[in-house]
């Protein structure tokens, strides 16, 4: 019998109200909705809709301090600023394409120019207050899932002028959903680097910054010892630091508006080249910029009336124009910090006259490598690729992905489930060389490594990466977590800006099968699996997975289609990085050893 099919007539047409949307299609407006457990997770991106508001006011010079509170889910923003217009209020948190950010006498710099921002919080929590205090008056309204509930209005001469917002992320949106903390001041410190003379505090923790971005630099390099002072400078639209490590590859933490561009976008390339025109020219050479750029720690912010942005999300600048006086800023900043600090500006040549020898040798070694490749195999060994990447092997579309998986019974059962057309397949031979504190050409020289860079596409440049995401998907048992470590190593240590570009993930698979002849339950954990049997009756079937061989692909296939679960990779800071890496697969290994026995998870074991 024919399926029927729906009639396409007037009354399939539909009208949303613009919050109706919001909530319809939360990723549109806020991307990954996520449970909390990730910095990038949409409740932080609330968060940072009602900051963004109060730094806009002092960024126009109205009020210095900012208040956060968090009590349970909820959390509550005070700033000190000049409050919203009474009249205008609710229009301002309800209504769409309504703000006063259009209007560049009353805010000249702001990333908030679509008029979305506090409306998508308000839409999203299933409690939103707001309250406004201007000349001795208040306006108060409280709304629930974005329906106007309460409003109240007034006399209040006590109350400094300012406004505040109070919300909870609704959990029919977001689930059981859970702050954290680390993530929310680590928010708050980028606010505090990105605007001097700030004050934020939230629940009695203080967070001020005198030198900027040199301040931000200093946090995230730690105790990784720069070779030369930060330099730092800091003009009207634009401030930028850097410094050179010894870490492979280059860094960056690029900002328009105060708004973190994890992807970079013309204002980074506009930095990176007038940078190496600078340091070109003072040194009478003409170094290249790979070279220069090797071992870069740096951070730019520029502040742009209009930005244009390639994604809802604003992760990276298009704005062509800023190349114009970006370069030459950047230029005549670095020749006079060079000129003036004649000893730390040898080290710096000097690093970089060091890359440039280890270039030339590792060149070599790379001719080695791809001979080596001619020799054995046309394809990559290993790698199934998708569809997108057989058409134009070119190409990098947001929606793919590439598996990095265990073994040939993991691989075929990944190969047989997955989205043909955007997922790709790369399967591990074995256990990955540890290539902590190996030299670079170390990973020329091994074929594992090497044909995970061919099948990335970054063999000379991550800006080459052919996917989206780059998955590590390993068993859950003890070697499953030892190949997870030891790509984690090869990554962070060799490609660091693949990681804190966002692209590097963990595949999160279930733990347990649940089930009985009526109804199948999968569990990651083992309080999911405690909650499953006291759901179902009768006779009940506990299977343990320890490898993803043992998930049949049509089970496998609903674990990484739309539902599939991703755990980031996002560490704290690059100082973090390399003391976990010593930690754990450096040479300690008697204090190694103390620390998995006493952290000794039997269910693995």
């Amino acid at each position: 019998m024919a399926k029927k099919t729906a009639v396409y007539d007037e009354s399939a047409i539909q009208t949303l109200e613009a919050l109706e949307h919001i909530r319809l299609r939360p990723g549109m407006y806020i991307g990954r909705v996520g449970d909390g457990s990730n910095p990038s997770d949409g409740i932080y991106v609330l968060l940072k809709e009602v900051i963004d508001n109060a730094v806009d006011e002092f960024i126009m010079g109205a009020g210095r301090k900012i208040e956060i509170t968090r009590d349970g889910r909820r959390v509550t923003v005070r700033d000190y600023g000049r409050g919203i217009p009474l009249g205008k209020v609710i229009d301002c948190v309800s209504r769409i394409n309504t703000g006063g950010k259009y209007n560049d006498d009353v805010f000249q710099f702001s990333v908030g120019l679509n008029g979305i921002g506090t409306k998508a919080v308000n839409a999203l929590s299933s409690e939103f207050e707001v309250c406004s205090w201007r000349d001795g008056r208040y306006v108060r309204a409280r709304f629930v899932r974005g329906e106007l509930v309460e409003q109240k209005k007034g006399r209040d001469a006590g109350a400094r002028t300012g406004t505040l917002v109070a919300f909870e992320p609704d959990p029919e949106i977001f689930g059981d959903y859970a702050w954290r903390d680390e993530f929310i001041a680590r928010r708050l410190r980028y606010y505090a680097y990105l605007n001097r003379g700030l004050t934020l505090i939230c629940n009695g923790e203080k967070f001020r910054s005198q030198e900027g971005l040199a301040d931000l630099l200093r946090e995230e390099i730690g105790e990784l010892d720069p070779l030369y002072d930060i330099v730092h400078c800091s003009l009207e639209r634009l401030e930028f630091a850097f410094t050179h490590t010894r870490n492979y590859g280059e860094n960056y933490y690029s900002f328009v508006n105060g708004q973190y561009t994890n992807d970079g976008g013309t204002h980074q390339s506009a930095f990176r080249e007038g940078l190496l025109k600078g340091i070109n020219e003072y040194a009478g050479r003409s170094y290249a910029p790979a070279d220069v750029r090797d071992g870069i720690v740096g951070a730019i912010a520029i502040k742009l009336k209009d930005p244009v942005f390639e994604s809802q999300t604003k992760n990276k600048l298009g704005s062509t124009e800023v190349r114009g006086w970006i370069v030459p800023a950047v230029k005549d900043a670095v020749l006079i910090w060079l000129h003036k600090h004649e000893q730390q500006a040898r080290t710096l040549v000097e690093k970089i006259q060091a890359n440039e020898r280890l270039r030339k040798e590792l060149s070599a070694i790379r001719k080695e490598a791809k001979a080596r490749e001619k020799k054995t195999a046309i394809r990559i060994p290993k790698l199934t690729d998708c569809k997108i990447h057989r058409q134009d092997r070119h190409r990098r579309a947001e929606e793919t992905s590439i598996f990095l998986t265990e073994g040939d019974s993991a691989g075929g059962s990944m190969i047989q489930a997955r989205d043909v057309d955007t997922q790709a397949v790369f399967t591990l031979k074995g256990k990955p060389l540890n290539c902590f504190g190996l030299k670079r050409d170390a990973i020329y020289r091994n074929d594992e490594l090497y044909n995970i860079m061919r099948a990335l596409g970054i063999e000379d440049s991550i800006d080459n990466l052919r996917y989206e995401r780059v998955i590590i998907a390993t068993d859950a048992d003890v070697d499953g977590m030892h190949i997870r470590n030891l790509l984690l190593t090869y990554f962070l240590r060799y490609f660091e800006e693949l990681v804190t570009r966002g692209h590097l993930h963990i595949l999160e698979t279930p733990l347990f099968r649940v089930r009985n002849r009526q109804r199948t339950i999968y569990c990651y954990s083992e309080a999911e699996r405690d909650a499953a049997l006291g759901q179902l009756d009768g006779k009940v079937e506990i299977t343990r997975f320890k490898g993803l061989g043992e998930i049949s692909p049509a089970e496998l296939k609903q674990f990484i289609g739309d539902d599939m679960r991703l755990v980031q990779v996002s560490p704290r800071s690059m100082s973090e990085v390399q003391k976990s890496l010593e930690f754990y697969m450096g040479k300690n290994t008697p204090e190694r050893r103390r620390f998995i026995e006493d952290n000794l998870i039997p269910d693995i074991a």
